[in-house]
C-alpha cells in the first residue's frame, strides 16, 4: 500500500510541508490526515485511494533513484572516471540504469 503523504502529493500535484501544511498522524491504526491547513479541499479518502497505482510507482523509482546514486558513486569520482575514459564510464552508467530500471 502506497504511503499517505505520496498520495497528498499527488492530489495537490505539488510538494507539501508536513509540519505545517497537512500533519498526518498514525495511532498504530494505519496514518491519517490530523490537520489540514492548505486552501484546497481536503481529499476524501477514495479521492486518495485513486492516486494508490501513481503513488506506489512513484514510491518504486524514489528506490531505484536512491539505489543509482549509491551505485555511480560520488560526482567528483565520476568527473574523474569521464577525465580518464568517457566511454568506460558510460558503460559503467549504462549498466546501473539496466539494472535498476524504473517503472
Amino acid at each position: 500500500m502506497a504511503n499517505l503523504a505520496n498520495k497528498i502529493k499527488l492530489y495537490l500535484d505539488r510538494e507539501v510541508d508536513f509540519q505545517k501544511d497537512v500533519k498526518l498522524q498514525d495511532d498504530g491504526q494505519g496514518a491519517y490526515i490530523k490537520e489540514w491547513n492548505v486552501d484546497e479541499a481536503q481529499p476524501t479518502d477514495e479521492q486518495l485511494n485513486a492516486f494508490e497505482s501513481e503513488a506506489t510507482t512513484l514510491e518504486s523509482n524514489n528506490r531505484v533513484d536512491a539505489t543509482r546514486r549509491t551505485a555511480y558513486g560520488s560526482w567528483r569520482d565520476q568527473l574523474d572516471e569521464i577525465y580518464h575514459d568517457i566511454d568506460d564510464w558510460k558503460a559503467r552508467i549504462k549498466a546501473v540504469k539496466d539494472a535498476n530500471e524504473k517503472e
